[in-house]
């Protein structure tokens, strides 16, 4: 055989080894499932459905460059705090009683909260891991401690999931959580995740835009968002959302990821403003704004839903993008004032009582 022939030979038995070493990865539990069957014959149904995939409407096409994105990862922003995150603490005591009446928040860093509504528990696309990545020992790892413990958390009624993206998504919160019995509301397709992680058949509520359902008298709303999906790659196989928290008294809203555009003028015509907005504020870039907007599109989008009050989330716990740490909240609370918007900053774990005074202290600053 000749000497290139050998090389030739070489360089495919690599290419193949990686992809099985690749497939095999792909297989961890992670990763999650696929949907098959009555449910993937349910998504096909979905207005949101074409091509074989879900689609924004109009479509979403990338403007990323290479050389933009070089230019932006060359940058010589501080993506880290250069100080220890303040975080308050959390009592599992206080979650062992029944939630309160009322209207109340907290943010538990990135895109993570608890909120209680006329006494149902919620979290909002809880990841208590150290890593949003389907491994513990690589990728983006937290800046800052959950202000609870993982197996801490209990007594937790439900869990509304906006998309399936690791820093969204956590296996092992998803699986912790299910023992207590919590519900989950997730998208279309996501389920898939869901069963594969023996998540009990009855817990796991899987919904289309607009669909409503409801848990001791809080109606939970399956509403639209502006961005992709993927467990394994970039195929919107999955169905991604925001969510509208309906109780008897009072209401709150979760965006999710998204790009700014009209879906939130839609969801006040069709629901009504909510009292409370938690609006992703972090993780943007100049050529991301289609599916991840910027602070300033956030207070145009609380402007579009009504909102009394904004919460900002989605930053300071992951390094995900290319702006410093602190942007995020230092450009909302500019817009914001231009904007006559009510903002909310409180720290990790912090507690925020809706109708009652707050003060916003400048925590994320060294």
């Amino acid at each position: 055989m000749t000497r290139w022939k050998k090389r030739i030979k070489g360089l495919l038995l690599v290419v193949v080894a990686l992809g099985v070493t690749t497939w095999l990865v792909l297989q961890l539990p992670s990763f999650g499932g696929m949907a098959q069957g009555a449910r993937l014959a349910r998504m096909q149904t979905s207005p949101q459905w074409h091509n074989g995939r879900f689609e924004n409407t109009p479509p979403y096409v990338s403007d990323m460059s290479i050389l933009l994105e070089l230019h932006d990862l060359m940058g010589d922003e501080v993506r880290a705090p250069t100080f220890e995150v303040p975080v308050q603490k959390m009592r599992t005591e206080d979650l062992a009683l029944p939630a309160a009446p009322g209207l109340r928040a907290w943010w538990l860093g990135h895109a993570s909260a608890l909120i209680e509504v006329d006494g149902v528990r919620i979290l909002t696309d809880p990841v208590f891991s150290k890593r949003a990545s389907p491994f513990q020992f690589a990728g983006p790892a937290r800046l800052h401690p959950a202000p609870l413990p993982l197996e801490q958390w209990q007594n937790i009624d439900a869990v509304v999931i906006s998309h399936d993206h690791f820093d969204h998504l956590d296996m092992a919160t998803i699986q912790h959580l299910a023992q207590s019995g919590t519900h989950f509301y997730v998208g279309l397709g996501v389920g898939a995740h869901l069963e594969r992680w023996q998540v009990p058949a009855e817990q796991i509520h899987e919904m289309d835009w607009w669909e409503q359902a409801n848990i001791k008298g809080v109606t939970i709303v399956c509403t639209p968002a502006r961005h992709y999906s993927g467990r394994t790659s970039m195929n919107n196989s999955t169905l991604w959302a925001s969510w509208m928290l309906k109780g008897p008294n009072h209401s709150a809203y979760y965006s999710g990821d998204t790009g700014y555009a009209e879906h939130f003028k839609a969801i006040r015509t069709k629901l009504g403003t909510p009292e409370l907005a938690l609006v992703k504020v972090g993780a943007y870039g100049d050529s991301w704004m289609d599916i991840h907007m910027n602070p300033e599109s956030a207070i145009e989008a609380v402007q579009d839903l009504g909102a009394t009050t904004l919460l900002p989330v989605h930053w300071a716990t992951f390094n995900l993008a290319y702006h410093a740490w602190a942007e995020p909240v230092q450009r909302t609370l500019a817009a914001a004032k231009g904007a006559d918007v009510q903002v909310a900053t409180p720290r990790v774990g912090e507690k925020f009582e809706f109708g009652q005074p707050f003060a916003n202290q400048a925590w994320y600053l060294p």
